[in-house]
């Protein structure tokens, strides 16, 4: 293996472990709606939810640039330049994580002033990392960036991927930058933060898994540059104007004009299309073959990645993004249900069929199959499936009775919070939760297991 790819196998255990970690927050977050009073100021419920979430959006970033490491040789033909920088970048990287997250359990809060933003919580949703640690990241990304860009320089090579990843990391390191001005107006905050959350973890990274997914594709089906390249290209169009546009439909309640109304809610929807495209294409394609991979847990999490892409993002998205519907849905588990879904489809599959495109060559198997992964596969998405159905029931209970019966007030919100439809969904997504859990045991054991020696596909003779 090259040494980036040796790299690439720390990011994997390190993503591996802490989306162990989120799994955990995750059901203790379930918790808090079956049981309200549970840690009571010990370890509340806001500390529980942002260790759930921080955790999940750091692990896939680690599994994005494990991919990158893992593919930058191949595609290009050489080792990636400066490793000695991304190495030492990935244990600078560990230990902030683990800073960070001590200080989320042990001390938690500070005083309204800056000494808290810079080393105990930014407040910010979703970014609640200190100032010192979102520096951090930045750094990390422009060792990231300078790792790619160095390595495409030095092999005086560039091909239709790499040109879109170059172009990605651009926006990838800008957009985040919104994550460090203190904004008092809370309209403007609240629209630049928009801005960081929407374009950086949902486009910039669409694009980011846009490109791993082709070259997973190439790998895994042996599907032609020219199809991926081509659904590339689309992918990014779209996102620059669907994308863009569609960030107004986070717009509705911030006091902008009128008008983002109806064009947030329309291009929302069509971001996940060209990876579907992608995937389908390349299946279809891969007729002439009858299906035949080597590598089957990678090619069913790759069908499984387009598929929850396109609903979880899509179809759920758009279901609760249009303004008539978000006047009721906006703020409760309906979003919620969106989020786990889209959060799911768009990368968490994504991510795991490239760990297993690197079980392969690691394993030294000619082919890759079993039982278990099968079981992995089936748990993680049964429990995703349910828990998404679970909050979906929570959701329009609360839209139901909280907001078009109750007129949204406190006392219609704690009302609804008590419905019997609510509170079945948040039983179901508890009990969903630990089906996902056992999943994910299941993954983690087969991905440390040494696959069964089986001999390898023969090709298929061409039709006369």
């Amino acid at each position: 293996m090259y040494r980036s790819q040796k790299l690439s196998l720390r990011y994997y255990t390190a993503a591996v472990a802490l989306f162990g970690v989120m799994i955990v927050f995750g059901l203790l977050s379930a918790l808090y709606y079956l049981y309200p009073s549970l840690l009571f100021n010990v370890f509340n419920f806001n500390m529980s939810k942002i260790l759930h979430i921080d955790t999940l959006v750091i692990w896939l970033l680690m599994g994005f640039l494990g991919a990158v490491y893992w593919y930058l040789p191949k595609e290009l033909g050489r080792e990636v330049e400066g490793m000695w920088l991304a190495e030492l970048m990935f244990w600078v990287f560990c230990a902030a994580v683990v800073v960070v997250a001590a200080v989320f359990v042990f001390v938690q809060y500070g005083a309204a002033n800056e000494f808290s933003m810079w080393f105990i919580n930014q407040g910010r949703k979703y970014v609640e990392a200190p100032r010192w640690a979102a520096i951090g990241i930045v750094v990390v990304m422009l060792v990231f960036a300078y790792n790619v860009i160095a390595t495409c320089i030095k092999a005086r090579k560039m091909t239709g991927i790499m040109w879109v990843l170059v172009l990605d990391l651009i926006p990838l390191l800008a957009v985040y930058l919104d994550a460090f001005p203190a904004v008092t107006n809370m309209s403007v905050d609240l629209y630049w933060w928009w801005w960081l959350v929407h374009m950086w973890v949902e486009s910039t990274w669409e694009v980011l898994i846009g490109c791993v997914m082709a070259l997973v594709l190439m790998d895994v089906m042996g599907t032609s540059r020219r199809i991926v390249e081509t659904w590339l290209y689309i992918e990014v169009m779209l996102v620059l104007g669907a994308g863009i546009l569609g960030l107004g439909h986070h717009y509705f309640w911030i006091g902008t004009p009128q008008y983002w109304l109806s064009i947030g809610g329309f291009f929302s929807a069509l971001e996940p299309l060209p990876l579907l495209g992608m995937v389908v294409h390349a299946i279809y394609d891969a007729g002439t073959h009858r299906m035949k991979t080597n590598n089957q847990p990678a090619f069913w999490w790759i069908t499984a990645e387009a598929f929850g892409n396109f609903i979880g993002a899509g179809i759920w998205g758009f279901m609760m993004t249009l303004p008539q519907i978000n006047l009721f849905s906006h703020g409760t588990q309906w979003t919620v249900s969106h989020g786990h879904f889209a959060f799911y489809g768009a990368y968490v599959c994504g991510v795991i069929a490239v760990l297993y495109v690197a079980k392969q060559q690691v394993s030294g198997a000619d082919v890759l199959g079993g039982r278990a992964w099968k079981w992995g596969f089936g748990l993680l998405n049964f429990g995703m499936v349910g828990m998404v159905m679970g909050l979906l029931l929570a959701g329009m209970a609360q839209a139901f009775y909280g907001r078009a019966m109750g007129g949204s007030t406190l006392m219609a919100f704690t009302t609804a919070s008590e419905n019997p439809w609510f509170v079945s969904g948040m039983y179901a997504r508890m009990l969903f939760g630990v089906v996902f859990a056992a999943g994910y045991v299941v993954l983690v054991y087969d991905l440390l297991t040494s696959p069964r020696r089986v001999p390898a596909l023969q090709a298929q003779p061409e039709p006369a």
